[in-house]
């Protein structure tokens, strides 16, 4: 449990709004004009601000925050590494980093065996990426569109997200992208998605030339692109290709990674073992920053002998390696992906009841606890209640959905026509109920703007 917190004067909440606004700058946002949470702490599946409001947290922060908030039992361990050692060169063996390489091993699938510690995502990402042109010795890398990789430069140009668009001037060179259909906005027999998507695929392959090609890299499961699926098949049918031309398979668990999908990583669904996986988020539940790139025992043996040219400062920091090593175990001890299995069919269930009162909901996709709804105009036409990369002035109702979700206590990431639904995998059926009883008294906004 979290100890009880001193009340906080309105003196002191005026001081702490105004030095964040004046000494501090807020991503993806405009400055002027801005009212964010402000919160004091995290328990659970809630958080709670200055005032004492409570937000239950249906979003888990940016879906990471996989074990819920303020689980002392990663405090502890924390506390125990830094009154150790609370940092150590890359170059230093600790018995945290061995270990947390060791688990690693174990739940990543195949002989992904060896891992490389980063400070996030962008940099697992990164890594991931300079690494698949060294050891191919090609230039290009086939990603998505409609996916998100991180927010330097080269994975932001890796990435099909269109926060990238006001820099793309400067985006680093040698990045294709292939458009992989939505099964919900398919025009065609479904039967006809994944050969579809498979020969675009190929084709796109033969225009680039296979031989230039290091690597073909893609989300475990989408995430804030909109939870979109993979037609049937699709990532099984990949591996074959990528060992046909000798490309090599990166998969970004960033975000689906450490039970949020219901497996320890979302590519088990497929049962597919990747060259490179990535992984941030989840590893520690946003506890403390850390990434990893896990690398297959092929391709590290490569460097045996040679020089591994990767590194960071912060790599194998031990005490994020501590906290994490803790979260692993939490994961383990709580049985959290089954809870994860059990309370997404749970949400399935009553999401498809308010599809019924709802004319709004076009479509919701979801993977264990990793699932958004997309709200719509007309369910014959589809067309989005707001678009893709929507501009302020298209976000009308969607703002005033997510205005009614806070106003009501719910706190949860929405996007464009997309109400995102991936709470902590601790949640309960009761919290579940509480967050879709939000949603649905939101969504009447949105039901009122359809049109007939």
């Amino acid at each position: 449990m979290i100890a009880d917190f001193a009340t906080v004067t309105q003196e002191e909440r005026d001081e702490i709004l105004r030095n964040n606004f004046d000494y501090t700058l807020f991503s993806w946002s405009k400055q002027k004009g801005l009212s964010p949470l402000s919160i004091e702490r995290g328990e659970g599946v809630y958080l709670y601000d200055y005032d004492g409001t409570r937000f239950l947290d249906f979003s888990s922060g940016l879906m990471n925050v996989n074990i819920g908030h303020g689980n002392q039992r990663v405090t502890e361990a924390v506390v125990r590494q830094m009154q150790q050692v609370s940092y150590v060169t890359p170059s230093c063996v600790t018995k945290v980093r061995g270990e947390l390489g060791k688990k690693l091993a174990e739940i990543c699938p195949g002989d992904l065996n060896k891992a490389f510690f980063t400070v996030c995502g962008a940099t697992a990402n990164e890594n991931a990426i300079k690494l698949a042109r060294l050891y191919t010795g090609r230039h290009k890398i086939l990603t998505r569109y409609q996916s998100f990789h991180g927010a330097s430069y080269g994975v932001f140009s890796a990435g099909g997200d269109p926060r990238k668009l006001p820099v793309d001037s400067q985006q680093a060179p040698n990045f294709v992208h292939i458009d992989i259909p939505n099964a919900y906005r398919w025009p065609h027999a479904p039967e006809t998605l994944l050969p579809e998507s498979v020969a675009q695929l190929e084709r796109i392959i033969g225009y680039e030339g296979p031989d230039n090609i290091a690597a073909i890299m893609l989300e475990g499961e989408s995430g804030t692109s909109g939870c979109l699926k993979y037609p049937d098949g699709y990532l099984v049918e990949v591996r074959k290709i990528c060992d046909q031309y000798g490309i090599l398979l990166i998969i970004d668990e960033v975000m689906s990674g450490f039970g949020r999908t219901g497996k320890w990583f979302g590519v088990d669904h497929a049962g597919v073992v990747p060259d490179l996986m990535t992984l941030a988020k989840g590893v520690t539940a946003g506890y403390l920053p850390l990434g990893v790139l896990m690398v297959s025992d092929k391709i590290a043996a490569r460097y045996d002998d040679a020089m591994l040219p990767l590194g960071l400062t912060y790599s194998a920091h031990p005490v994020p390696c501590a906290a994490a090593l803790e979260v692993i175990k939490i994961y383990e001890d709580d049985h959290l992906i089954e809870n994860t299995v059990a309370m997404g069919n749970y949400i399935e269930e009553r999401v498809a009841e308010m599809k019924l009162k709802h004319v709004s909901i076009g479509d919701f996709r979801n993977t264990g606890l990793l699932g958004c709804l997309e709200l719509v105009k007309n369910r014959t036409t589809k067309e989005p209640m707001a678009p893709f990369n929507a501009k302020p002035s298209e976000m009308i109702v969607m703002n005033n959905v997510a205005a009614k979700l806070r106003e009501l206590g719910l706190y949860t990431f929405v996007r464009w026509n997309l109400v995102f639904l991936a709470p902590p995998l601790c949640v309960t059926r009761e919290q579940i109920d509480d967050g879709l009883a939000i949603i649905s008294e939101a969504l009447t906004i949105a039901d009122a703007a359809c049109l007939d």
